[in-house]
């Protein structure tokens, strides 16, 4: 434990002589990280003073009560059991701010929506998904836009890109990835009939420019005219942009926008993320094999959530977590789902975790 926390407090001293750099004062962006490290180191040096304080209590009431006599040895085996209770708490504290951090949870993300099995059903449910998450972005004061997407034509999307800005976004989506399921009776259901269907969500961080290098000879641009509902300028300017990154495969098309300049933009914005998503796979894949716990690893593939509207039900299926809130959570009321699995996520890193 010691190393450790020497480090700590030798990272806390550079922090400081960093953020009274005059020129580290004028990069706003450095500043910015550097406050939330010290922010994140400081709680460390607090508890562990604290921790040195209760220990040199306890030794001194150790050393008092091995040569107490009488009614003097009742409190004093009192307070050696309350300082030694204070010591275990303190201990679970520092474990648990010492737990690896992941510098992709201070990020925005690009949440990909995608309808599954369902048909015209799971468009629709995708298009559900992507109000609930802008709504909750709007409850957290984060920004949210639509970076692109394939609506249908009652209302529904095959797929589309949601882009949201924000402190610690990253970290508290970051379990909305994997299938979700729905369960309800279509509007587009004539006879009443209870279906299923399911849409994939993947959360992908955003990357500065030069984290993921994207160069220009990578890249294949092509302009389309627009699609589906949008005004007279649909079908008349080709204002839509497919961006093809040849290295990767991966492709990109956006269409929301009038001008090309800014679907572009849009579309590299989305491009960027999927491609420090995949370098951040392979690397994890790397460093050890993917860990599967109750919070799960994260893989599209998994059916993580069931939302039932004839029981008014949301189904956190990682934790056997029922709420009766299903209105609510499609409003945008994700954190009685997310504080749950955060929770979650902490312990098994603290089971996973060394001992101090």
């Amino acid at each position: 434990m010691q190393p450790r926390l020497a480090a700590v407090a030798e990272r806390l001293g550079a922090l400081e002589r960093e953020l009274c750099d005059p020129v580290v004062v004028q990069d706003q962006p450095r500043w910015r990280e550097l406050l939330r490290l010290r922010a994140r180191l400081e709680p460390v040096q607090e508890r562990a003073a604290q921790r040195r304080a209760m220990q040199s209590d306890r030794d001194a009431a150790q050393a008092m009560l091995e040569a107490a006599e009488g009614d003097e040895r009742g409190w004093l085996l009192a307070e050696v059991e309350r300082l030694d209770a204070g010591l275990a708490a303190a201990e679970t504290d520092l474990r648990t701010l010492l737990l690896p951090h992941d510098p992709r949870d201070e990020r925005g993300v690009v949440v990909e929506v995608r309808a599954g099995a369902g048909g015209d059903e799971a468009a629709l449910f995708a298009a559900d998904l992507l109000r609930m998450y802008a709504r909750y972005a709007e409850r957290r004061g984060w920004k949210a836009e639509l970076l692109g997407g394939t609506p249908t034509d009652i209302g529904g999307f095959r797929e589309a890109e949601l882009g949201i800005e924000g402190d610690g976004v990253f970290s508290r989506l970051k379990f909305e990835r994997g299938v979700h399921r729905v369960q309800r009776v279509p509007a587009t259901e004539a006879s009443g009939r209870l279906h299923t269907s399911t849409a994939t969500v993947a959360v992908l961080p955003e990357a500065d420019e030069v984290e993921v290098e994207i160069r220009p000879e990578d890249l294949e641009v092509d302009t389309y005219r627009a699609s589906g509902a949008g005004g007279q300028h649909i079908n008349r300017t080709e204002s839509a942009i497919r961006i093809t990154h040849r290295p990767s495969g991966l492709v990109v098309t956006c269409q929301d926008e009038r001008s090309q300049i800014k679907n572009r933009a849009k579309a590299l914005k989305v491009l960027r993320a999927r491609l420090y998503d995949q370098r951040m796979g392979e690397r994890e894949r790397q460093i050890a094999q993917e860990r599967r716990s109750q919070v799960g690893s994260g893989e599209r593939s998994e059916r993580i959530r069931t939302y039932n509207f004839p029981q008014n039900r949301v189904s956190e299926e990682r934790i056997a977590l029922n709420l009766y809130q299903l209105r609510s959570v499609l409003d945008g009321d994700l954190d009685p789902l997310v504080e749950p699995l955060l929770v979650e996520d902490q312990a098994r890193r603290l089971r996973e975790a060394p001992t101090l």
